[in-house]
């Protein structure tokens, strides 16, 4: 034994290191039937199967050029770290973007842009900009909303993002009169900061299902009791990432707390239905909202992503016909998504957000519905820019994942799925949580959230318009082809957006709709 330990003593670690190699080297070709790679080349193969587990960190951030990523590219990513910051997004020596390329966005401006005298509410908060329409106004539910910021946070469920990050977001909100839509994942401690909170329910019906996971108006009733700072209810038909497929949350990431929050069992995949058991076509859907509108008097709206339009075209039929129908109307894109979805469903099912829009938009409009519906959009319309578009388009407030997942310290490590978000975002990770500085994190979002408004309440001087609700379609040109040069979104679309009951901003400061409270 002496001599062995001996001999184990003058060994070098240079001898450690090759006798390790030889034993990695044994077992990879006598031993190892699952990789062919690490088989046919022992050791060195487990270098490419490293380099290939941080591929896209290293495109990330050394090869990838500053616009070439997706889904956000190094531009975006960096607007939004700087703005929730309050540091300088700017950029030098002019724009690094091809603005011949197709879709690039043109925001006509005027020769003399609308000005802001010493009184107006612009003057005395740069950032003050509530949405135009009221919720709830037209079908006289008892209690109407209009959101006091005309960018708030999507639909992102707690268990898909950490409670940090939930509870971030809603102070986050709060700091700056914006609402905070729950995600499917039910109503948790997280959500209730002090924020304006709409809740949000898929097939699942977490937090207002019954023993057999149906949905149980009771519970609904007595949610809303309970927390007067729901402000609206959003039923979610589909979304971008997985439309036509219900909601996935990986069963590492279901915690103790999480199952009791949306009823179901620790560690198990939670799977939500691909349709609703409540209702089963377009007239029950119709009654579902009236009935959850006149039990809870909040605004009832619906959220999906667009492909075929019939079902579409009967609901607005129905209507007309009896002046009943959904408050709000959120419409995603498919290139939207923040938890798990099958690459199949996320690169292919259901429109991008403009074309899916547009379809929804002058459906609506033929059945001269638009004046009585708040539109939403979601669906990357996170920056100034794309929101004046939406807002030409006909929408009347924009809701952010992604973005104000970034605002918060998001990387886009596009590891949502595995309960390994670095940033701590998107993780039940105890330990990776204790990153996020809750109270820093929420100024920062609030702060993203002001500085877009303020940068969206520019362009719209700039175009000569008070308020963005005011952008029609012939504001914005888009490239189309080096034949077409660029068309407007009217001659691209086919239609031009109705006007909104817009006065003045003045009017909107003083409406005691406002965030919510309402006399």
């Amino acid at each position: 034994m002496e001599t062995i330990l001996n001999f184990l003593g003058v060994i070098s670690w240079w001898g450690w290191i090759l006798i390790i190699l030889a034993i990695v080297a044994i077992r990879d070709i006598f031993f190892n039937r699952k990789h062919t790679i690490s088989h046919n080349f022992p050791i060195v193969g487990h270098l490419r199967y490293l380099l290939e587990s941080i591929g896209p960190e290293i495109r990330q951030y050394f090869v990838a050029n500053n616009r070439e990523e997706l889904p956000f590219n190094r531009i975006e990513r960096g607007w939004v770290y700087a703005s929730s910051k309050n540091e300088n997004n700017y950029e030098g020596f002019g724009t690094d973007r091809d603005i011949y390329l197709h879709q690039h966005i043109f925001i006509k401006n005027c020769m003399i842009p609308f000005r802001v005298d010493k009184n107006h509410p612009n003057k005395l908060d740069k950032t003050f900009l509530p949405c135009a329409k009221v919720m709830g106004l037209y079908n006289k539910r008892k209690k109407p909303y209009r959101p006091g910021s005309i960018i708030n946070v999507s639909a992102m469920s707690f268990g898909s993002l950490s409670a940090k990050a939930v509870e971030s977001l809603n102070i986050g909100v709060q700091k700056s009169n914006a609402y905070h839509n729950t995600g499917e994942g039910g109503l948790s401690p997280y959500h209730s900061n002090g924020g304006d909170v709409v809740f949000h329910f898929g097939t699942g019906y977490f937090g207002v299902r019954d023993e057999n996971g149906n949905f149980s108006m009771e519970k609904m009733k007595q949610l809303v009791e309970k927390n007067p700072f729901i402000k609206a209810i959003e039923i979610k038909l589909s979304q971008g990432a997985k439309p036509g497929k219900g909601g996935v949350l990986p069963g590492a990431k279901i915690t103790s707390e999480i199952a009791d929050i949306r009823g179901v069992e620790v560690g198990k995949d939670v799977l939500s239905p691909s349709a609703h058991t409540a209702f089963s076509d377009v007239s029950e859907l119709l009654q579902f909202i009236e009935d959850i509108a006149e039990q809870t008097g909040l605004p009832v709206g619906i959220k999906a992503a667009i492909g075929k339009t019939e079902q579409w075209e009967l609901l607005a039929k129905l209507m007309s016909e009896s002046n009943k129908g959904p408050d709000f109307i959120t419409i995603d894109g498919g290139e939207g998504g923040t938890g798990a979805a099958p690459p199949s469903f996320a690169d292919h099912v259901s429109l991008p957000w403009i074309y899916g829009f547009a379809s929804i938009y002058k459906i609506f409009q033929q059945y001269d519905l638009t004046d009585r519906i708040v539109f939403i959009g979601s669906g990357k319309l996170g920056f100034p820019a794309k929101a004046a578009m939406a807002f030409a388009m006909g929408v009347d407030c924009i809701n952010v994942a992604r973005e104000a997942m970034m605002s918060i310290g998001c990387i886009q490590a596009q590891i949502c799925h595995t309960n390994r978000c670095p940033s701590g975002v998107a993780t039940q990770s105890k330990w990776l949580q204790k990153g996020i500085d809750i109270p820093l994190k929420s100024d920062r979002l609030a702060q993203y959230f002001k500085t877009f408004r303020k940068e969206l309440i520019e362009i719209t001087h700039s175009a000569g318009y008070e308020h963005p609700s005011q952008f029609t379609m012939e504001d914005i040109d888009t490239n189309v082809d080096d034949g077409e040069l660029t068309r407007t979104l009217k001659e691209s679309f086919k239609y031009n957006k109705n006007s909104v009951a817009y006065t003045c901003t003045q009017d909107l400061k003083d409406c005691t709709y406002l965030g919510g409270a309402y006399n």
